[in-house]
């Protein structure tokens, strides 16, 4: 039988330790949290077999930078497959290695993998679990970070981009998920903020947990930040698949239609009575939202996040739309700071990725008061009037009339 080159041998030794991240120990505690090895995330993610991986064998630097030189994939499994049939491109931070912390190569590989997705035109989604930059590499990881944070904003509104946070993201770090455009953290879990309760107690003397400060219904429901929370990992990897299905791949795309069994000409009579003769009675936009579009196919972001204002998407004839309404329940649909935010957001995200929006219109103004005018709710009304202006969407906007006696 003839000898095994040593090469080979060497690689195939090489893709072993790879695959292993930090070791079977790590991957047991990993378990042992309810947390899921990166690679298991990204097998859920992706279509079954559809994953390619990259640069399998990067290490971090063996000099001055204190790096042990054995740690294969160092901290970030990055490749391409695909989600219903359709490429993206995919990185997920390996905690069982240095926890996940950011340095140097780590960043050039995510950074690279950013530089194929946007050059093949199709979606990145990062999994984000690190314990932030590599303190020993200094000023090499930030400017890692620095190349992550450029690609996030010379891509945006170029590939569809979907953070899922499965665990810490603290610090600096925080800012490269901030600025894609869909967040999805993972409740009880998943955490992110720019100083941690230690640093506030000693600057400020509050007291605070690590849940109560960042935490994944603190970001839905309070600061804005995230658009979905996911029960556990496998919901919130669910959520990320449901997301790239309402977008293009890329922004000179349109997004797909899906099949769809909903008549396209169905009249629903219950429209006829939604909304109540008494113009002070609350009703719920969200029912009428359900009967317009495709059955089944509202899928909404920042559920608890200014709950006057409602985005998200839907299908109509099987395709995308981005939905925007006012909600007559929640503060008689009066328009506020935060709401403001939401929609102007919202609509300059769908404006980039040519999807059409329909607006539902339901409110008496903006909501008066001193706080709102001294914290610039011109200001922050103002951009929703120039993400509108400026959209080239096709744009429908129906004004919900009142039946009066």
């Amino acid at each position: 039988m003839q000898e095994q080159d040593p090469r080979i041998l060497e690689l195939r030794e090489k893709r072993k330790q790879s695959k292993q991240g930090g070791g079977e120990k790590r991957i047991a505690t990993q378990h042992s949290k309810g947390k899921l090895f990166a690679r298991e995330r990204i097998e859920l993610l992706l279509d079954p077999g559809t994953f390619f991986e990259l640069e399998p064998y990067t290490v971090q630097r063996n000099d001055h930078m204190g790096g042990s030189g054995n740690d294969m994939t160092d901290g970030v499994v990055t490749g391409f497959g695909q989600i219903d049939n359709r490429t993206v491109y995919v990185y997920a931070q390996d905690f069982t290695i240095q926890g996940g912390a950011l340095g140097e190569m780590q960043g050039k590989k995510i950074a690279r993998l950013m530089d194929l997705a946007a050059n093949n035109g199709c979606p990145i989604i990062g999994m984000i679990d690190s314990g932030g930059a590599r303190i020993q590499e200094g000023v090499y990881s930030l400017g890692a970070y620095a190349e992550i944070f450029r690609r996030n904003a010379i891509y945006s509104g170029v590939v569809p981009q979907i953070s899922i946070i499965m665990g810490p993201c603290a610090g600096g770090a925080a800012y490269s998920p901030a600025v894609t455009d869909i967040v999805i953290m993972v409740d009880k879990q998943s955490y992110m903020f720019l100083t941690g309760p230690q640093v506030i107690k000693s600057v400020t003397g509050e007291d605070v947990d690590f849940e109560s400060l960042g935490g994944a219904q603190v970001h839905l429901g309070l600061s804005g930040t995230a658009h979905l929370v996911g029960q556990d990992e496998k919901d919130a990897i669910q959520l990320a698949r449901q997301a790239v299905s309402y977008f293009p791949s890329n922004n000179t795309e349109n997004p797909p239609k899906l099949a769809n069994s909903d008549d396209p000409n169905r009249m629903d009579e219950a429209l006829n009575h939604l909304v109540p003769l008494d113009p002070n009675a609350p009703y719920s936009m969200h029912e009428g939202i359900e009967m317009i579009v495709d059955q089944a196919s509202f899928f909404e972001l920042q559920t608890t996040f200014a709950q006057n204002a409602i985005v998200g998407f839907a299908r109509m004839d099987g395709l995308s739309v981005g939905i925007v309404a006012q909600e007559p329940s929640q503060m008689a649909g009066v328009m506020d700071i935060n709401s403001a935010d939401k929609i102007a957001r919202f609509v300059r995200m769908c404006d980039a990725f040519n999807i059409p929006l329909i607006t539902l219109i339901d409110s008496p103004g903006f909501l008066p008061g001193v706080a709102q005018e001294h914290n610039g709710v011109i200001r922050h009304g103002a951009k929703v009037l120039f993400a509108y202006s400026e959209s080239t969407v096709p744009k429908i906007s129906v004004t919900i009339a009142m039946e009066r006696n």
